[in-house]
């Protein structure tokens, strides 16, 4: 039996970090209500009283999708007086949300279909 020397150890335990990380990422994107307020982001940059009246949703929950979104790398906020606005972060989150739009427009009937994710 080969035995795993340190660097091979570490490397490997690199990897799976960075499989977890992305995981965790991906469920940023996991409910709904987050990726309506990134559709609606994509339009212009929106501040919490409009993502409410727009999602019809608390404010208490907008702002708690908003944090998540934030706390992940897709959205980026900005105070301008009492208001806070929020713009997506970074143009690689329009990309990724349309390479997933056209994913779903093909695999529709089969993301539908299956089971094991609700």
């Amino acid at each position: 039996m080969k035995r795993v020397n340190e660097k091979e150890l570490e490397e490997a335990e690199r990897r799976e970090f960075h499989l977890l990380l992305t995981a965790k990422f991906f469920r940023g994107l996991g409910d709904p209500t987050r990726v309506k307020i990134l559709e609606y982001l994509l339009e212009r940059e929106r501040n919490v009283t409009e993502l409410v009246k727009l999602l019809g949703s608390p404010q208490g929950r907008v702002s708690n999708h908003l944090a998540c979104l934030k706390w992940c790398g897709y959205v980026a906020a900005k105070r301008e007086g009492r208001y806070t606005y929020y713009q997506i972060a970074d143009e690689s989150v329009k990309d990724l949300l349309m390479l997933a739009k056209g994913m779903v427009t093909k695999n529709a009937e089969r993301i539908w279909a299956c089971t094991r994710i609700r």
